[in-house]
């Protein structure tokens, strides 16, 4: 499931898209409302998180037109917690409203409620990206049809946050914070746990072409077919 945060607060938006990352779904970005529009008709995400006070276009302009063309469930973020600018951003078609500032799990939870609504849960048991199959449930990971390599839960997870942002350099603190939560796991910890991966992946670990490290930052997911 990928989801588009429209925000121009760059913060909040690294905040919500890290804490939409940890509950497994993609992320894009826009930070304004005339971007928002080509992101979302470029992208077609499941769905989208919308501030409402942004330059260019407003929220509820850009509500307005993507409702017009399609389905796409809308979650409006706002200050704006009055009762009039609830009703003119849910009569616009928005799916729900929040009122910032909201907690993590809150915004989890409704961002599932919502897809739930419209369609199926957002978290699939397998994800896919180019050759790789990863099948979450079964801690199991396939490479260009060959037969499936068993993962421990810790190698799942790093290889899980790589997919989901494949393409993306990973901060090396956001990976240990995903794959051990926010006390536990360093860096040397993290390095060993991409060697072993690495070695169940790649056709020669030595030279790794799927898993990049980016020296100083963290590590990439790069897609073959």
């Amino acid at each position: 499931m990928k989801i588009l945060v429209v925000e121009d607060d760059l913060s909040l938006s690294d905040v919500v898209s890290f804490t939409l990352r940890r509950a497994g779904f993609g992320v894009i970005t826009a930070y304004n409302g005339e971007e928002a529009l080509h992101v979302w008709a470029k992208e077609s995400p499941d769905l989208v998180l919308l501030d409402l006070n942004l330059p260019k276009v407003d929220g509820l302009t850009v509500c307005r037109r993507i409702r017009a063309d399609s389905n796409t469930p809308i979650i409006i973020l706002s200050v704006r917690g009055g009762d009039e600018a609830i009703v003119a951003g849910l009569e616009l078609g928005a799916d729900d409203y929040m009122v910032k500032p909201f907690s993590p799990s809150q915004l989890v939870a409704r961002v599932r409620a919502v897809l739930r609504r419209v369609g199926p849960t957002p978290l699939p048991g397998s994800l896919a990206v180019g050759d790789l199959v990863l099948d979450r449930s079964r801690n199991e990971v396939q490479r260009g049809g060959q037969p499936g390599v068993r993962l421990t839960p810790l190698e799942t997870r790093l290889l899980e946050s790589l997919m989901i942002n494949v393409g993306q350099v990973m901060p090396a603190d956001l990976l240990i914070n995903a794959v051990w939560g926010v006390d536990g796991g360093d860096r040397p910890m993290l390095k060993q746990l991409v060697y072993r991966l690495r070695s169940k992946l790649e056709t020669e670990a030595g030279q790794p072409n799927l898993i990049e490290t980016v020296p100083g930052i963290g590590y990439a997911l790069v897609e073959h077919e």
